[in-house]
């Protein structure tokens, strides 16, 4: 499982419309069971550095940030979209990464300058994931 795109790679165009992203980035409907590998892994979706959520096989999870258990309930899948894509177009404060974004970053490390932490399809993955919390 890769962690970020090849900057060759050109980020796909997207909307945003109030607090979402209608529509998705990829043609491949996001698989769930990718976007929980993605979310759980620490070298990869970074995650449960700051959120906690239904992972008993993870220890150590993160209190910085909303628990990800309900997250289904709480968000469309247009408004989880916006929230991996950019949390910052919703709270300019946020300290989430912008998992799609490359302009504008200031706390960027430098190995992902000009690169998204995950590709499109990955971002996919994880609302698909999310979505499916509703508890």
């Amino acid at each position: 499982m890769t962690s970020a795109v090849c900057a060759a790679d050109p980020l796909v165009p997207y909307e945003v419309i109030g607090d979402t992203i209608p529509h998705p980035l990829t043609s491949e409907a996001g698989d769930a069971a990718r976007g929980r590998e993605i979310v759980a892994n620490r070298q990869v979706g970074l995650c449960l550095l700051c959120h906690r959520g239904p992972f008993s096989e993870t220890p150590l999870q993160g209190d910085l940030a909303p628990d990800l258990a309900g997250a289904g309930m709480r968000w469309s899948v247009p408004q989880l979209r916006l929230r991996i894509v950019d949390a910052s177009r919703i709270n300019p404060e946020t300290i989430m990464p912008s998992y799609y974004r490359t302009e504008n970053l200031t706390r960027s490390a430098r190995s992902y300058q000009d690169k998204p932490i995950l590709a499109a399809q990955q971002v996919e993955d994880v609302v698909a994931f999310l979505a499916t919390l509703r508890q």
